[in-house]
């Protein structure tokens, strides 16, 4: 695995990534919608939008692995989570898949589960819970992965992001924080190792007030060297001053579930 593709190179977590990768795959090509300001000369960059399939098969030429980051982070009207994050993967899924692209590392989320209740601990074997149409659009994701490892043989990770960041901000992220480096890990062993045919893990470090059981993860190797305890005065003061959010507060995905909700 030397020649990579990252999407979303324009997002926050693949400025962290253009840091921690480097020097660890021979080549690193970088694609968004839009040019980083970050990006050197030097560097790998194709400009693509994932709606356009053959602009997609232009940037999975010759790599032979993806990290697939791009699409919309956050939740949004229906036609923005359809472009970007329901067509846009299916593209990228499909052209790896026709371009002889050997492994895909799908960027998920915590969203797609984010309506289990917070007093249960989950694993990657539960139903998909989406809180948004920015998660349902996630649970699309991993199903294609799942697709396009059964039915054709693509190696894929799907990552089940919480919040990358140097430290958790607040009490929720002391359950679902994630350190780069950490991230990075699960990222090369969806790339690396040998054993990947199609897997889900969740990502986050090491936190004593989880809401998941990653024993997948660790079953393939992963160690992470985050604790988000380490944090956890700092993060219990800021939230003192965040406002009550009785739904937000009651689920994983916080303040997307409670966004929009009228259930009775």
């Amino acid at each position: 695995m030397q020649n990579i593709l990252v999407t979303g190179a324009a997002g926050n977590i693949a400025s962290r990534l253009r840091k921690l990768l480097k020097g660890a795959y021979s080549t690193i090509r970088w694609s968004d919608i839009r040019r980083p300001v970050e990006i050197k000369t030097n560097e790998d960059f194709v400009s693509a939008d994932l709606v356009d399939y053959a602009q997609v098969e232009k940037i999975v030429q010759g790599v032979e692995g993806v990290i697939h980051l791009g699409g919309h982070s956050v939740e949004g009207p229906w036609p923005t989570i359809l472009d970007a994050n329901i067509i846009g993967s299916y593209n990228l899924f499909e052209a790896a898949y026709r371009g002889g692209v050997k492994r895909v590392v799908f960027a998920s989320s915590n969203h797609s589960v984010g309506f289990y209740p917070r007093d249960r601990k989950i694993g990657v074997d539960v139903t998909v819970r989406p809180d948004s149409r920015y998660g349902l659009s996630k649970a699309f994701g991993e199903a294609l992965g799942a697709f396009y490892a059964d039915k054709h043989g693509l190696r894929v990770a799907c990552i089940r992001i919480g919040n990358v960041n140097d430290a958790p901000l607040d009490q929720r992220r002391l359950s679902i924080w994630l350190k780069p480096e950490d991230l990075v890990q699960l990222i090369r062993i969806g790339l690396e190792h040998p054993g990947i045919r199609y897997e889900i893990f969740y990502g986050c470090s090491d936190n004593e007030a989880t809401w998941w059981d990653n024993s997948n993860a660790r079953k393939f190797g992963y160690r992470p060297e985050g604790k988000a305890e380490d944090f956890r005065m700092q993060a219990l003061e800021t939230q003192k001053s965040l406002p009550p959010d009785p739904i937000g507060d009651r689920y994983q995905g916080g303040s997307f579930c409670s966004e929009e909700y009228d259930a009775k």
